[in-house]
């Protein structure tokens, strides 16, 4: 029995479906969105993003009032650790946002239902397509929702890794790294990926022993190479240290710990790791476990990805993806751009997106960001560019505030000067890139950004003298 008829049911309530849903709404359209969670904001808000940069932020506070202050003329006591306080912070974060979402849908006219989705196969009556999505309530009961339009945003969850069983305890996902009673004596993060580094800087600021185990020669595989040479000998030079080319085989739990058996990843003599916790942070699948795709035939890649057209819209008419579960960049601002185009696309409008200007943030510190093509990318496709880098130690502002490590790396075509890429580390370096990821996205180029007045002292300024280091003229190098 059919329960409510929608223009659109959104399956997920994320970074991508929230979003979604409420543009939908904007546009006029009657709109479900399904969420299992108890609250909305889907793994961004509740398990990964936002509590993440919360614990960044307060164990950066943390680690600056031990160490950081006495350059600047300031003394303190002893400095103490309230856990306890520092995770209600990072909970009430997570609780206040959750709660606007849900007014931003009562605000928006957007139902909120409870429960599992699960899209049920069309009925004769209703022609090609999926026509309706079962929600499977926490008590069992079903409810039936009819929908000219299904766009599924479920996601993705942690990648397992064989031989090394995620409890939540002593083996931690992200999740369980975000929630540890305790600050571990020694941690173990296997992957050298934004994740991973992310969690080992909130422990490893707040007292832990840090070691990151990272299958690549390499930690940040895809960041532009130079980057990710000085990105890990500043996270050396704060504690951490790197087995690189290196895959664990096995762990095994006792009372007292972990042991980890690690080896060469191209073979050879095996060794242990003794640990307190490990974090497994070795990627992202896509989560669409129970959606139903098998039964309606939707398409996807060998690795659970969902095929899409330039619309969003799966093989199966009427049936929409966007976000984690289908292809590119798993970033919740990625899906939240797809899900108002995608809406907009159902309601008849034109949207596109520019991936090549979607910027990646590493929110350690100093912060990593990169946006469109790395060195290594341009010239393995054989595109003839110039490349322009500004230290952070020739930048006034960075100098005032202590915080000199990194630099600022321009990529412009050799012919047009158009910007291909940019790459940052650096103090603030996830606000700097919007000004490059601007320029791109209007087609601008690297003498564009050289000849904007940039207000001084800034950290920005560094951004226009990597310009003018494109073609060679720096002021203050």
């Amino acid at each position: 029995m059919t329960d409510s008829a929608y223009d659109l049911v959104v399956i997920g309530g994320g970074p991508g479906g929230y979003v979604a849903a409420i543009r939908a709404a904007q546009l006029g359209m009657k709109v479900a969105c399904v969420e299992k969670r108890a609250a909305l904001g889907g793994t961004c808000l509740n398990v990964g993003c936002i509590p993440s940069k919360a614990l960044l932020r307060s164990s950066e506070l943390y680690a600056e009032a031990r160490h950081g202050l006495d350059d600047h003329g300031v003394k303190l006591g002893s400095v103490k650790l309230d856990l306890a306080a520092m995770m209600a912070r990072k909970d009430k974060v997570v609780s206040d946002l959750t709660t606007g979402i849900a007014f931003l849908f009562k605000k928006n006219k957007v139902d909120h239902i409870a429960g599992t989705g699960a899209i049920e196969p069309t009925s004769e009556s209703t022609g090609e397509g999926a026509n309706a999505v079962t929600v499977t309530g926490a008590d069992g009961s079903t409810t039936r929702l009819d929908a000219k339009n299904i766009l599924i945003a479920t996601g993705s969850e942690s990648t397992p890794l064989p031989g090394v069983d995620v409890d939540e305890k002593q083996i931690v996902s992200s999740t369980g790294a975000l929630a540890l009673p305790k600050v571990p004596k020694h941690m173990v993060v296997i992957g050298g990926g934004y994740i991973g580094l992310e969690m080992a800087s909130v422990w490893g600021r707040l007292g832990a022993k840090i070691t990151c185990v990272e299958f690549l020669d390499r930690i940040t595989p895809g960041m532009d190479g130079e980057v990710s040479k000085n990105f890990q000998r500043i996270l050396k030079k704060q504690g951490m240290t790197f087995k690189l080319g290196t895959k664990v085989t096995a762990a095994k739990k006792s009372r007292t710990g972990v042991t980890l058996t690690v080896e060469p990843a191209n073979g050879g003599k095996a060794e242990q790791i003794k640990c307190d916790v490990v974090l497994v942070a070795v990627g992202r699948r896509p989560y669409t476990d129970g959606l139903g795709l098998d039964a309606i035939g939707v398409n996807t890649d060998e690795r659970g990805v969902i095929q899409i057209d330039g619309g969003f819209q799966t093989n199966v008419p009427g049936v929409y993806a966007i976000g984690d579960c289908v292809p590119g960049p798993m970033l919740a601002h990625k899906a939240e751009d797809e899900g108002v185009v995608c809406a907009e696309i159902i309601a008849g409008q034109s949207g596109h997106i520019n991936y090549d200007a979607i910027p990646g943030i590493v929110y350690t510190w100093p912060e990593v960001a990169s946006v469109g093509k790395t060195e290594e990318q341009l010239t393995d496709s054989g595109v003839t560019y110039k490349a322009g880098k500004f230290p952070f130690t020739a930048n006034s502002r960075a100098r005032a505030s202590g915080h000199t490590d990194g630099f600022v790396k321009i990529l412009a075509d050799a012919a047009s000067d158009a910007v291909l890429g940019a790459h940052i580390i650096g103090p603030d370096a996830g606000s700097l890139i919007h000004e490059i990821v601007t320029i791109m996205e209007f087609g601008g180029s690297a003498e564009d950004i050289a000849r904007i007045c940039h207000g001084h002292p800034t950290f920005n300024e560094a951004v226009k003298e990597a310009a003018l280091a494109v073609d060679g003229r720096p002021i203050h190098m």
